[in-house]
């Protein structure tokens, strides 16, 4: 299958943009260097503060990257739920003496600003979570050069993107952490936990878009990579394995908590931003996950406060830890080795499977195959 994300990479394997801080420059350039597509999240920044990122990383890598957008939300279709999730939330603020945030901060994430830096000054990739961006915005990043993705957790959503025109999309399985990019949070659907397993998301998908798929779900190890490939994803993007990598801006409580015994589980919770994210079980998220709303970004602007000052008061208990079902599995290494480092098990994987399907050994390192 042609891809437009050929020769974007050297390797299979995307860095994940994480939003919040830990997709920083330094991350981006040192995956970049290694062979990886690094990315850059522009979610919560302001349009300048995006840029300035992306002119520091251009600074220090001169290889392809890519730079994520938040689409713009719909009105929260019931605020009283917001006062009341504000009221519950009275003790907290009280216990870290930091006031709630304005629920009523915007909910577009200066998408159209951020857009026009991009047309203005194109990246190689772009990438959407929250929804699908216009056919009109796809062709007018196409005419500046810029390969487009859109995260997708249905097929509905992956036709969706299709039909917008995208080049390519990210199939976002339920084990991912962080949040599902669903592009619409029906607060009518069956619960959290219904959405699809990555295996069978992508195998779905590929019959029903003829798109390079991205797979992102729990992967932390070379012989997911190849489990996701062999069933017919061009390549593999990985959030939780390069968190915890020092070049990864995330804030070390967090880093510390993905292999922390205390945190058995991860769970799908509206508590921290009124959109279904993968966390690790603590005390914030099993207090307040019941009962909050649907209503995102309100909660979030709701919690960013509180969440700041528990990571100040060194509380991981009162922080979103973010994190996949794959958290246990972490390695805390330099990026680039970490890359380095999966690429060897994937080959390793390949190898294994060629061997017992009595098939010719495959290429060395320098074949295991970029994004394509």
């Amino acid at each position: 299958m042609s891809s437009a994300l050929t020769g974007l990479s050297r390797y299979p394997i995307v860095q994940a943009p994480m939003a919040g801080g830990a997709s920083r420059p330094q991350l981006a350039a040192a995956v970049g260097a290694t062979g990886g597509l690094g990315f850059l999240a522009a979610g919560y920044k302001t349009p300048a503060a995006m840029y300035e990122e992306i002119k520091h990383l251009r600074a220090q890598s001169d290889v392809p990257f890519g730079v994520n957008l938040f689409m713009p939300q719909p009105a929260t279709s019931d605020p009283s739920a917001v006062a009341v999730y504000a009221e519950q939330l009275a003790g907290e603020a009280a216990w870290y003496e930091t006031p709630l945030g304005d629920p009523d901060s915007g909910n577009d994430d200066a998408y159209e600003a951020k857009l026009a830096i991009l047309l203005d000054d194109p990246v190689p990739v772009v990438s959407f979570t929250f929804g699908c961006p216009t056919r009109a915005v796809c062709e007018a990043l196409a005419r500046v050069g810029t390969v487009t993705v859109v995260t997708v957790t249905t097929v509905e959503e992956a036709l969706a993107a299709h039909a917008a025109g995208a080049d390519a999309v990210c199939v976002q399985g339920i084990e991912a952490g962080g949040h599902q990019g669903t592009h619409r949070d029906d607060p009518h659907a069956q619960g959290m936990g219904a959405g699809l397993g990555l295996l069978a998301l992508i195998e779905l998908v590929r019959d029903a878009v003829p798109l390079p798929l991205i797979a992102a779900g729990g992967l932390m190890r070379g012989t997911q990579i190849a489990a996701v490939l062999a069933a017919g994803a061009s390549a593999a993007q990985l959030g939780t394995a390069f968190l915890v990598c020092p070049e990864s801006g995330a804030h070390e409580l967090h880093k510390r908590a993905m292999t922390d015994t205390t945190f058995t589980r991860t769970e799908l919770t509206r508590a921290f931003s009124g959109r279904p994210a993968r966390g690790l079980a603590n005390r914030f998220l099993r207090e307040h996950g019941p009962y909050a709303p649907v209503a995102y970004p309100q909660v979030h602007h709701l919690t960013s406060g509180l969440r700041k000052a528990a990571a100040k008061a060194g509380d991981p208990q009162g922080m979103a830890l973010w994190a996949g079902q794959g958290h246990r599995l972490a390695r805390e290494m330099p990026a680039g080795h970490l890359v380095e480092v999966l690429v060897d098990e994937l080959e390793a994987a390949r190898a294994g499977l060629a061997a017992r399907a009595g098939l010719a050994a495959p290429q060395p390192r320098s074949g295991a195959g970029g994004v394509a």
